[in-house]
């Protein structure tokens, strides 16, 4: 058990799991030919990888001990602020690509309590793929809706050129060559059928500015932005 105020070491987690274990049936025991916990059941053979943190260090590790046994989980101390972050979700993610499972260990006072997170089972990409179908959808039409490639992958400093912005800088760039124009002139241009008013009526950017019904110019911060990607030369 962790002493509190101190610094919780890996060995701190043992007992608890051991416990956990034990109450599921198995025969349990520590450090058996690096294996930080190990455990039999029948014929099964399950092992624990513990770590106060979890890292691609003990993700490797588990996955390693893949090899040699059945079941396979990792052990880390439960840490509320990061069981709600996108990071968290995403590795969860990665350890049920995995088919890893994941035990969570919590101190209160001075009992201890193990939940299992993940279970280890067979992921099913399909299964997967269908559940973020959504996601899938959205990505493929934002792609094909692009008319070039304006980003540089891996790029996270400069502002991303997306279809809707795309569509945006193409109004912005017909006003700064005409002045002032009504959505239907814009549309006649080329401007999106579909979009164009909602863009303008929403100004999202504070590119543009209407000067009468249906009318509208570009402000000075519009003028800016498009100096800049003309710089840049994502614009002509």
């Amino acid at each position: 058990m962790a002493e509190k105020g101190k610094k919780l070491l890996e060995e701190d987690l043992y007992k608890p799991v051991k416990d956990y274990l034990v109450g599921l049936g198995y025969d349990v025991k520590g450090e058996v030919r690096h294996c930080d916990v190990s455990a039999v059941k029948g014929d099964i053979f399950l092992v624990v990888e513990m770590k106060t943190t979890l890292n691609l260090d003990v993700i490797l590790q588990a996955v390693l001990r893949q090899r040699i046994a059945d079941i396979v989980y990792i052990a880390v101390p439960k840490k509320g602020k990061a069981l709600f972050t996108r990071r968290w979700k995403n590795i969860c993610h990665l350890l049920r690509r995995l088919e890893l499972g994941l035990l969570l260990v919590s101190f209160r006072q001075d009992k201890a309590f193990v939940e299992e997170a993940i279970r280890p089972e067979p992921f099913s990409r399909e299964k997967s793929i269908n559940l973020s179908s959504r996601k899938r959808k959205l990505v493929l039409e934002e792609f094909s809706k692009r008319h070039g490639d304006y980003n540089v992958g891996g790029c996270t400093r400069k502002k991303l050129i997306t279809v809707y912005r795309e569509k945006a800088l193409q109004i912005a760039v017909f006003l700064e060559a005409n002045g002032p124009l009504s959505i239907k002139q814009l549309k006649d241009m080329g401007a999106d059928p579909d979009k164009a008013a909602a863009i303008l009526q929403d100004n999202y950017y504070a590119w543009f500015e209407r000067v009468s019904r249906g009318v509208y110019r570009l402000t000075d911060r519009g003028r800016e932005e498009i100096a800049n990607y003309r710089k840049d030369g994502l614009i002509e």
